[in-house]
């Protein structure tokens, strides 16, 4: 399969320009039918024969092998989650905390990165942000800020500029400090290879919705297999422990403990089919395909308009304007998807491999008389 014929495949993308991936990447046609194939099977096939807790935890447990095979882990240090504020939260509360300690994030997070510890200050954790220039991490004060620190946040790729941090090094900084590294890698999976490995991080919370093009509630969550013994999850249900009826109970080994009950296998079913299409297409290939496209948006934006790099590290590509909102409202009249941004104040285009060469020359034409 070839971008192209992804696109054909993705019903969403047939008419206007959507350049909104960062946000939301619509779903091909069989990524949906795999999630509409599996509840009509769960639920108009339960019998004696084919018992709906086995079908739901058998699609469970291919999914998580999926999953695990795609980011370089094993499976028993995958987790299914919801999104990736659902999976920074089940790590942010499954630690004791105590009044003094520390978290540290940069000021390049999501609020899926922000308000979780925005919680803990309220509780007497201190909360110590990062200040960065033009998406870009200085590792000086990085590691300043995490000496003493329990715990250290930041995005692989950040949603504000699509620059990608040094993920590896900032983990071995971290973990000089003896401090906890959580990643949010949810604008990784689907534009760029990922490998959990490689970055050494004790959690790396990821979502499906955005570049895999998957469902919404299709999330997981990585945890290093050391790493997860330390943590005790504040929610608790019978997918979470050894042995459910056991007083008291165990949490399973790894990531599994992060898995609480009955929710619906659906999405990760769909994620797991967004996967084998993305894999078929070839990360590589779309990498390479984004870095083309990015790159022509980037080559018709005037430099001082530009809060993302002249040469892309990703997708996402943010631009200055005067009035983000009101500059979004005209593109969408002209058939043309983007998002504003609330810091910095500009719109971002988010550009697949599924994007044209021809719509990235519409959204420059109207663009333009924002800086004529």
């Amino acid at each position: 399969m070839n971008p192209r014929e992804l696109r054909a495949d993705t019903p969403a993308l047939h008419e206007d320009i959507y350049l909104n991936f960062g946000a939301h990447g619509p779903s091909p046609r069989y990524v949906v039918e795999a999630a509409d194939e599996f509840v009509r099977r769960h639920e108009y096939e339960t019998s004696a024969r084919n018992d709906p807790y086995d079908v739901a935890f058998d699609a469970y447990d291919r999914t998580r092998e999926r999953v695990a095979d795609f980011v370089g882990a094993a499976p028993p240090e995958i987790a299914l989650t919801e999104s990736t504020t659902a999976g920074i939260n089940a790590v942010a509360n499954a630690i004791d905390w105590q009044p003094g300690d520390v978290v540290v994030r940069t000021d390049l997070e999501h609020p899926a990165g922000t308000l979780p510890w925005q919680r803990l200050e309220r509780e007497g954790v201190e909360v110590r942000v990062v200040e960065t220039e033009d998406g870009r991490v200085d590792r000086d004060a990085f590691a300043a800020a995490v000496d003493g620190a329990r715990l250290a946040c930041f995005s692989a790729v950040t949603w504000t500029h699509g620059t990608r941090l040094p993920v590896a090094d900032l983990v071995e900084i971290t973990h000089e400090a003896g401090a906890f590294a959580l990643v949010d890698a949810v604008q990784v999976p689907g534009q760029l290879p990922m490998n959990v490995a490689q970055w050494g991080a004790d959690a790396v919370a990821a979502a499906g919705h955005k570049w895999l093009l998957g469902l919404w509630g299709g999330g997981f969550l990585y945890v290093d297999r050391a790493s997860a013994e330390s943590l005790r999850p504040a929610t608790v249900g019978y997918r979470s422990v050894e042995t459910p009826t056991a007083d008291p109970y165990e949490f399973v080994p790894g990531a599994g403990r992060f898995e609480v009950g009955s929710s619906n296998p659906a999405p990760h079913v769909a994620l797991a089919e967004a996967i084998d299409v993305i894999e078929e297409v070839g990360v590589g290939r779309i990498e390479s395909q984004i870095q083309e496209l990015a790159g022509q948006l980037t080559d018709g934006v005037p430099n001082e308009r530009l809060h993302s790099p002249a040469e892309p590290e990703s997708g996402l590509v943010t631009i200055d304007v005067d009035d983000p909102e009101a500059t979004v409202d005209r593109l969408a009249s002209r058939g043309i998807v983007v998002r504003a941004l609330p810091t910095p104040n500009a719109v971002r285009a988010s550009v697949h491999a599924v994007n044209t060469r021809s719509e990235i020359d519409s959204l420059l034409d109207a663009l333009e008389p924002e800086w004529t």
